[in-house]
């Protein structure tokens, strides 16, 4: 048995070690649980939220804790709306300042559904602006300012959040599926784009998963019937998503860039 294999947990066997990676929308749900999970595989992690303070707070504090190295920081919380470039830029500045060393890993989680599922012909304009504005233009922004500011030369990772419903085309999720297509369309070019950086930039485009955002305005019916619609017959839950951003995030994953990978128990 080699040294490696005999010590997994090493610092060195870690793939994201020292690391820092931003997650926005990190204060619950799918985010959340990407946080941790980046911080086990040895990230230092920037939790984004937006109005959740003390639920990031505790996250935090939940990841610091559980460091082997009690005077090692290895989360910090940053509110910011993604919507607004002077927040999304004050996310990679602070993650600079605090950890000393650009980012390596964007994970634009950060998103928002109307739970009235409203059809397109009854949508008010303001719903829609704001799905847009954080779903479409957040994406954008993080991606402008990660395209600019990870780290260079390998290891650099864009990965976004989008939704299988932009496959599964489903009466009302007109105006979100459509937010999210822009973002898997934008994310294509941007691999491009980046030639020569060595940073990919992929999506994510996770089922129905049962989180707090997913089981808002939700009918046990509708609930019921999404089970039945995914051949697994259940849910997703977080822990299905978060190894396969986790993969993204790290070297192993280098070969895969400009790809929209749906993670969804074959539901679309």
């Amino acid at each position: 048995m080699d040294a490696s294999s005999s010590h997994p947990t090493a610092p060195s066997s870690l793939p994201l070690q020292d690391r820092v990676a931003i997650v926005t929308g990190s204060s619950r749900g799918i985010g959340k649980a990407i946080a941790v999970h980046l911080a086990s595989l040895g990230a230092k992690i920037v939790i984004n939220y937006s109005t959740n303070g003390d639920q990031a707070e505790l996250l935090a504090q939940e990841i610091n804790s559980s460091s082997p190295h009690s005077d090692s920081l290895r989360a910090i919380t940053v509110q910011a709306n993604v919507s607004d470039p002077t927040h999304v830029k004050t996310l990679f500045d602070v993650a600079e300042r605090v950890f000393g060393a650009p980012a390596h890993v964007l994970v634009n989680s950060a998103g928002v559904l109307d739970p009235k599922y409203p059809s397109i012909a009854n949508t008010p304009l303001e719903v829609f602006d704001l799905t847009f504005s954080v779903n479409t233009k957040g994406a954008f922004l993080c991606c402008k300012e990660a395209a600019n500011r990870l780290k260079r030369g390998g290891g650099g990772r864009i990965i976004l959040l989008t939704s299988s419903m932009v496959g599964g085309l489903k009466p009302g999720f007109g105006i979100y599926a459509a937010s999210k297509a822009a973002v898997e369309t934008m994310v294509k070019i941007l691999a491009k784009e980046l030639k020569g950086t060595g940073i990919t930039a992929n999506c994510i485009a996770p089922g129905p998963i049962a989180t707090e955002m997913y089981f808002s305005g939700k009918t046990e019916e509708q609930i019921q019937k999404n089970i039945e619609e995914c051949p697994l017959g259940r849910l997703g839950e977080t822990k299905d998503i978060v190894p396969i951003v986790g993969f993204l995030a790290t070297d192993a994953s280098e070969w895969v860039n400009g790809q929209v990978i749906r993670v969804n128990g074959g539901y679309v």
